[in-house]
């Protein structure tokens, strides 16, 4: 049976598609220990999920203005390449068989990212996945990052669909929150963090990996 005509999917990517925070956190913890500053993990898991603005904003209030961001960022970020450029970036468990299905049911697919939108690019075409997505919106194209829900306003405008029918698949707080905002119907994938009552309250489903998710919409439509 296919599924609703009007129903879309819009997935976010860090910790969705790709299991790139913890590869993330692992590098700013090791630059952190290098360079004295304690507590880094606790600040990047507040950092999950938003922009590089906002995670800026949020490193400056947990260390001062002074905290040394643009070399810290580089550092991390050259230690993260030293990773990915061997190895390829990791893609979730369930991410092709969700897509595919998807696909084969004709249910449009965005992808709603805070990530700039060259970088999510470029890493969707190194893992052959750009060509599933209908829309790809990086969080450098607004102004607010999620948990506001203009990313995906944004992206449902883009798609040309409704928010009450539209599912979004994510691993964050920031990302459920800003989802449940646009008034979508979200789904959480924990990654770092696990579903509080608040996640469970703002979901309409919690589910394990993107196999569960899609047996979830197989299940709606009584395939």
């Amino acid at each position: 049976m296919p599924l609703s005509n009007n129903m879309a999917v819009i997935f976010d990517m860090d910790g969705t598609i790709f299991d790139s925070e913890s590869l993330v956190l692992d590098c700013w913890e090791k630059v952190g220990e290098k360079h004295g500053f304690t507590g880094i993990r606790e600040v990047f898991i507040q950092c999950i999920g938003t922009n590089k603005v906002r995670t800026k904003e949020i490193v400056y209030e947990a260390y001062g203005d002074s905290f040394p961001y643009d070399e810290f960022s580089k550092e991390s970020s050259v230690l993260f390449h030293e990773v990915t450029d061997t190895e390829g970036l990791p893609v979730k468990k369930g991410v092709r068989e969700i897509l595919d299905f998807l696909r084969e049911n004709h249910i449009p697919m965005g992808l709603a990212s805070s990530t700039r939108v060259a970088v999510v690019t470029e890493e969707l075409q190194q893992a052959g996945l750009y060509d599933y997505f209908q829309v790809v919106m990086g969080g450098d194209q607004l102004e607010n990052s999620k948990p506001a829900p203009d990313i995906y306003l944004m992206t449902c405008a883009q798609m040309g669909v409704d928010p009450k029918d539209t599912y979004a698949v994510e691993d964050s707080y920031n990302g459920i929150r800003s989802a449940y905002s646009a008034g979508m119907k979200p789904i959480m994938v924990p990654d770092i963090l696990p579903a509080t009552d608040e996640m469970h309250s703002k979901s309409v489903a919690v589910l394990e990996d993107l196999l569960q998710v899609k047996e979830y919409f197989a299940n709606q439509a009584g395939c």
